[in-house]
């Protein structure tokens, strides 16, 4: 890994830009001083198709300076900006400082609208239609790229839109995902319940639940040993927002449903991360953000 930080890359990138600019000025002026010897016909011997010749007119000038003037504004713009390895440039220009710079002059625009939108509630935001307009962009560029243009989320991503929150659906818990971002965990199980026939057993207890297919007798067998789950999901199976851990019963299934993906799920675990967003987005921003993401479970006429 060293061998990528040090200087030597460096100085290759500039010894092979500094070697390619010299070589089309060398390559240039040798072909601008080479003289081929004409006929009469002032042509260079070369035939084609019997009676195609190459003439031996020289260059144009204004070509040949339109060469010199390309070389040329080459090593003023390697002077000026970054390309010559790590050498930044006279004017220190940056991709990082450029995108910085125009987001914070877009704050600056936006920042009387957002001032609105700050001195409204959740509720009053999330029924105010240029609310709801910008919010909308917000979750398009930042959220849809996990929960779906529709926030109706897919198989290891959360529904935003049916009301069923692991850590909770008030106003303040979605902001608080949103700018501190979740790491949801279920650890491996297998151990703690038993045999492989007892996590089977299990599985259908599960299932059970909520209602879903499953085989009585196992589940029967199973319920005993949901005292391994019980510490996250509670004895009733309804969960824990404070700790993340989803309701069993209400048959709605983020990783999958059935005994092999329950027994799976038992037997691996597993881990979901909701990343922060609060290097992304202002407070402003996330406030917005919240009400359009708190609105879309809410029925219609109720925000």
């Amino acid at each position: 890994m060293s061998d990528f930080t040090s200087q030597f890359w460096s100085l290759y990138v500039i010894a092979i830009t500094l070697a390619g600019i010299v070589g089309c000025a060398v390559l240039l002026w040798v072909t601008a001083r080479k003289k081929v010897v004409a006929t009469s016909e002032n042509t260079t011997g070369h035939v084609w198709d019997e009676d195609l010749v190459e003439l031996n007119n020289p260059l144009p000038r204004w070509w040949m300076w339109l060469f010199v003037i390309t070389l040329v504004f080459a090593l003023g713009y390697l002077a000026v900006y970054p390309g010559l390895g790590a050498y930044q440039g006279r004017l220190g220009w940056s991709q990082q400082a450029a995108y910085q710079a125009e987001v914070a002059k877009a704050q600056a625009e936006l920042e009387p609208l957002y001032a609105r939108f700050a001195a409204m509630t959740v509720q009053q935001r999330a029924a105010d239609p240029q609310a709801m307009a910008i919010g909308e962009r917000l979750f398009m560029n930042n959220c849809a790229q996990c929960h779906g243009s529709d926030a109706r989320g897919s198989k290891g991503f959360p529904n935003l839109a049916d009301g069923d929150w692991l850590h909770g659906g008030t106003p303040e818990k979605i902001h608080e995902t949103i700018e501190k971002g979740r790491i949801g965990t279920m650890p491996p199980m297998a151990a703690a319940v038993g045999s492989p026939e007892d996590v089977r057993n299990l599985s259908h207890y599960v299932l059970s639940l909520s209602g879903s297919p499953h085989d009585s007798l196992r589940a029967s067998l199973g319920k005993p040993k949901f005292g391994a789950c019980a510490a996250c999901h509670g004895m009733d199976g309804k969960g824990n927002p404070a700790l993340g851990a989803p309701n069993l019963t209400d048959d709605i299934w983020l990783h999958g449903w059935g005994e092999a993906a329950i027994t799976a799920m038992i037997n691996n675990g597993k881990t979901n991360e909701m990343p922060a967003q609060s290097e992304k987005l202002t407070e402003a921003q996330i406030g917005v953000l919240t009400a359009y993401v708190w609105g879309l479970s809410q029925p219609r006429g109720a925000q």
